[in-house]
């Protein structure tokens, strides 16, 4: 099981989007997905559909316990091969500024317990904040966890169980900070308990071709950033929310704006999936600092 964790510090990059676009990759190509949304808004779980449950994430991260699971996820409207945990405005209760390590743990012990959910909870539950060693099997082979977009409890919660931290912008004045405050976040999160995380990359979405402002942006967070920024990017096209408004994935979505938008996350999921084989991680450049590429581009 990869557990990636789409994550941007700047709130209106198509986040969001990012997550549905690699849930409905993975549902094509057969990869069996669970995504958990964390971000209180829970657009996710409206955009897909999501049956109806009697418990969401904030309950799971209450009671990490595999009992609360069973009643938080449920299969999404988009058919089989993508689940969801779903999301709450409830949720929000636990996006507290300065988390201790039991409630970061959180995310982590619940994902940790998606094995096997039909089996009952152990009588006896580790005690909260304790480091599970290894994760068991699970019928997920995909994890992603839509984060809200700031750095409290339920972010620093995604990294702290993430495998692979997927970064998001947009071509704006606003596009570099954010990256690097989110490179920050991820390496904060090695150093503090999961040395395991690394960038998988930054995606620029919502990308006008012919916008010399856009070209500028962009080409200013590769000169920072260098292989880590993808050389795909998301154009901007009114099909994303015209299929989300559909409770529908882009890949069902039959136009050329939907199509084009669809090759660049079949792309992208290779190179998620790419990340679970053992490799040997090459050195970032610019300014991410000890952190290192997760995937070659």
């Amino acid at each position: 099981m990869l557990v990636v964790a789409t994550s941007s510090l700047k709130g209106g990059v198509g986040k969001t989007t990012v997550a549905l676009g690699l849930a409905g990759a993975a549902q094509v190509h057969g990869v069996r997905t669970l995504v958990v949304d964390l971000d209180p808004q829970a657009n996710a779980t409206v955009a897909l559909d999501a049956g109806p449950t009697t418990a969401s994430v904030a309950d799971v991260l209450d009671e990490p316990t595999r009992a609360v699971l069973r009643r938080a996820i449920t299969p999404s409207g988009w058919g089989e091969e993508v689940d969801v945990l779903v999301g709450a405005e409830e949720t929000e209760r636990h996006n507290r500024p300065d988390p201790g390590a039991a409630q970061l743990g959180r995310l982590a012990r619940a994902l940790g317990r998606l094995a096997d959910l039909d089996d009952p909870d152990d009588v006896a539950e580790e005690p909260d904040g304790a480091a599970t060693a290894t994760r068991p099997a699970t019928p997920y082979r995909l994890v992603i966890i839509d984060c809200p977009p700031s750095l409290g409890q339920l972010t620093r919660g995604a990294l702290a169980a993430a495998d692979r931290a997927l970064l998001v912008t947009d071509p704006t004045m606003f596009a570099v900070s954010g990256v690097q405050r989110a490179f920050d976040a991820v390496q904060a999160e090695r150093e503090r308990g999961n040395p395991g995380l690394q960038p998988l990359g930054v995606l620029v979405n919502r990308v006008r071709p012919r916008n010399s402002e856009h070209a500028f942006r962009i080409a200013e967070l590769r000169e920072l950033f260098g292989p880590l920024v993808f050389s795909s990017v998301l154009p901007d096209r009114s099909a994303v929310q015209q299929a989300q408004g559909a409770c529908l994935p882009i890949q069902r979505w039959d136009t050329p704006g939907a199509r084009e938008v669809s090759a660049v996350f079949t792309t992208l999921l290779g190179r998620v999936l790419r990340t679970g084989r053992p490799r040997a991680a090459a050195s970032g450049a610019g300014r991410s600092g000890a952190l290192s590429v997760a995937t070659e581009r």
